[in-house]
């Protein structure tokens, strides 16, 4: 197979997004020996505003500059978190997604100075997280918990925590391996607690869709099972019609068999309505399944929370 002579990655310039850049880039080495990368960076409208990300687009503000630079030709290949990934639109037009990593841990962890885990943290014990989806959760299961907002890269609240600014931090566990961090960690927390965000733990490889040569390539380092399960679970959020408030929450899954599951929530932001969907795909592909899940959702009143949500 023939491959580019030059890779130009483009990616959010923020540590936690260089070091998945790394891992990129290490596998294409792995899978093309004798290619070379080149990282192109790019500070995004998310990253620089550290306020309501509903008043910028939404997790599009993510993704704007990196899909810019691909666009243009500054860049080749986009390294994404798929889960800021916006799924309620298609890509940009003339973009497609080349492949999906092999999935990293998709739990969230706790991470608290003295230790303790959730179901220890006193009452008024203040939680920094700026995640509808886990604001619900927590708000459902943990009541007497205070959620403050929190932004910004991981890094930056790992800072903002020890300035004192929120007693205890809910990050995901696999964004706080990639910075070298999983010391910080006080418990992780099972997806039966804390429901994953759709696409968590996966990063995505995107590509302009002419370039049939750097897809082909990048196609060898993707994983099959990543993908059937980012599919399903994108298709679910896309026919949803989710926004940025709604928490919604779900991931797929293939067992040992081969088969694939998803299960998925759609919360009201106070935690007092949970509605819950588990199936399996038997012989459906990995998007009908995504389409049979959110219109189980969808029978059970999911329009109605989250239009009822304002954004």
């Amino acid at each position: 197979m023939s491959v580019p002579e030059l890779i130009r990655v483009v990616s959010r310039d923020s540590p936690m997004a260089l070091a998945q850049v790394e891992r990129v880039r290490n596998e294409l080495a792995a899978a093309h020996p004798g290619g070379r990368t080149e990282v192109v960076p790019v500070r995004t409208t998310g990253d620089k505003w550290l306020g309501d990300l509903a008043q910028v687009e939404g997790k599009g503000a993510f993704t704007k500059e990196v899909d810019a630079a691909l666009l243009t030709g500054r860049a080749d290949l986009a390294v994404h978190c798929l889960k800021d990934v916006p799924a309620d639109r298609p890509l940009p037009a003339g973009t497609v997604f080349a492949a999906f990593l092999k999935r990293d841990d998709v739990r969230d962890a706790l991470v608290h100075p003295g230790g303790l885990t959730l179901d220890e943290l006193p009452p008024g014990t203040r939680i920094g997280t700026s995640a509808v989806r886990r604001t619900a959760q927590l708000a459902a299961s943990h009541p007497h918990l205070t959620c403050v907002p929190f932004r910004g890269n991981a890094n930056r609240r790992l800072e903002k925590l020890a300035a004192g600014e929120a007693d205890a931090l809910l990050l995901a566990a696999a964004g706080l391996e990639r910075i070298g961090r999983t010391d910080v960690i006080s418990e992780v927390l099972s997806t039966e607690t804390m429901m994953p965000s759709i696409g968590a733990g996966v990063l995505a490889l995107q590509c302009r869709e002419g370039d049939a040569e750097l897809i082909e390539a990048v196609s060898l380092i993707g994983d099959q099972d990543t993908y059937r399960a980012a599919s399903a679970e994108r298709m679910f959020l896309h026919v949803l019609q989710g926004h940025c408030n709604s928490p919604i929450a779900g991931y797929a899954q293939v067992d040992r068999a081969g088969e694939l599951s998803l299960r998925a929530c759609v919360f009201t932001p106070d935690g007092k309505t949970r509605l819950n969907a588990h199936e399996w795909a038997g012989r459906l592909d990995a998007v009908t399944l995504g389409t049979s899940v959110a219109v189980a959702l969808l029978r059970q009143g999911a329009r109605e929370v989250i239009d009822g949500i304002a954004h």
